[in-house]
């Protein structure tokens, strides 16, 4: 008998998904996309509040497609008392539950990890929050830009002697969430190997903090000596490194010590590789303006923007025009590779969204999938996934404990 071939790498997992906006979605959207099934609880009356997040077509978001094609919709009003019932009997069936409510909440709805663990010792949960499940900022409330404040990246983001910046991307809910995916992931595999579940404590402030790949170090190692802070639109810590003006647009170029002879070639000054004011890189990073002007002076020089962009990458030199997000959707590379994505969604219609970043050559294609309606599942979910009936369920939405649109 030939073995049935899976609709992708986490085709039979079933996804128990109590998060909303970003963070908590991007891991079950993440999951999804490889194949798992993923139960969407929404609380009643409104559901996942980024269903009211721009753009709105018609009453549908954009933003809530994008981060939840793929899940079935189960919208639960948590205050009846009915509705516990109907979510425990539903963790007896699941592989993973996943949440992202402040720390304690979802104990107050009857949730917390030592309960699901009595109702199904295999489950994985997730709990997804800015400071984590315990310390001293673990009950206070927190978003995205909250954690990277105390994480120290904001203090590194912006001119030296101006107020720190922050970036619109939504880095750290996504980051986040990716690290969550990894961690479940991995919770998965232990627990096929021994039969155990566990309970995953997943913060925004951890994930930010990750991303230091050179600040803890450098200060700690220096005993304090070394205080990396922002430094504009050039690295404190490598020449050349940063932003440098072009005709019509800024230019990034990140060159490190081995490539610097090559950058020398490109613009036509092989004798700067021998001069001792940038002999090497610490050198150079003393001489930055220096540095930046004789390299803006050459783009300036040059017939074009991308006449110099050429040149450097004949010689292996990284370098990247800085595009905007309408440059970026458009550009060929992103469009052949399917980093942009075009869906079309039932109510909203056709749109473009990021593409699916983990690419696997044994499912090498994307699943068909789309965004729920408010408890469109309702009835799918309590009958295919547990033994209620059709007519149990139009009950059940007739006393309010279950909403659909």
């Amino acid at each position: 008998m030939a073995e049935e071939k899976l609709k992708h790498v986490l085709d039979g997992f079933t996804i128990l998904d109590f998060t909303q906006v970003l963070a908590g979605p991007t891991v079950t959207r993440l999951m999804a996309e490889m194949g798992a099934d993923i139960i969407k609880v929404e609380l009643s009356p409104t559901g996942d509040i980024s269903r009211a997040l721009p753009a709105l077509r018609d009453g549908r978001s954009a933003y809530f497609i994008q981060q939840n094609r793929g899940k079935k919709s189960l919208c639960v009003d948590a205050k009846n008392p009915e509705a516990l019932p109907i979510l425990k009997q539903l963790i007896e069936k699941v592989d993973v539950v996943v949440e992202n409510f402040a720390p304690g909440v979802i104990g107050r709805l009857g949730l917390d990890y030592e309960t699901v663990k009595q109702i199904n010792p295999r489950v994985v949960m997730c709990s997804i929050s800015a400071f984590g499940q315990t310390g001293p900022l673990s009950k206070l409330p927190g978003y995205d830009y909250i954690a990277q404040a105390y994480s120290g990246i904001t203090s590194m983001i912006g001119e030296p002697d101006g107020p720190p910046y922050f970036p619109l991307p939504g880095i750290g809910d996504v980051s986040t969430g990716v690290h969550a995916t990894a961690a479940i992931n991995a919770a998965l595999l232990y627990r096929e190997r021994t039969g155990k579940g566990q309970h995953l404590d997943i913060a925004l402030l951890d994930a930010y903090f990750h991303c230091h790949e050179l600040n803890v170090q450098l200060y700690s190692s220096s005993n304090g000596a070394i205080k990396p802070t922002r430094s504009g639109t050039q690295h404190f810590a490598i020449c050349p490194g940063g932003l440098y003006k072009g005709h019509d647009t800024y230019m990034f170029i990140l060159a490190l010590a081995h490539q610097w002879p090559a950058v020398c070639q490109a613009i036509g000054r092989p004798e700067l590789v021998d001069d001792p004011r940038y002999a090497d890189n610490a050198a150079r990073v003393e001489h930055t303006a220096e540095v930046v002007k004789i390299l803006e002076d050459w783009i300036a020089s040059m017939p074009s923007d991308d006449a110099a962009l050429r040149a450097l990458e004949e010689v292996r030199v990284p370098v990247a025009p800085v595009l905007s997000v309408e440059q970026a959707i458009n550009h060929p590379h992103l469009q052949y590779r399917g980093t942009v994505r075009t869906v079309t969604d039932r109510a909203f219609g056709e749109f473009q969204i990021p593409g699916m970043p983990l690419r696997f050559s044994e499912f090498p294609d994307n699943l068909p999938l789309e965004a729920p309606f408010l408890g469109e599942h309702n009835e799918a979910i309590l009958t295919g996934y547990l033994d209620y009936t059709s007519e149990q369920v139009q009950a059940l939405e007739y006393d309010g404990v279950l909403k659909r649109e």
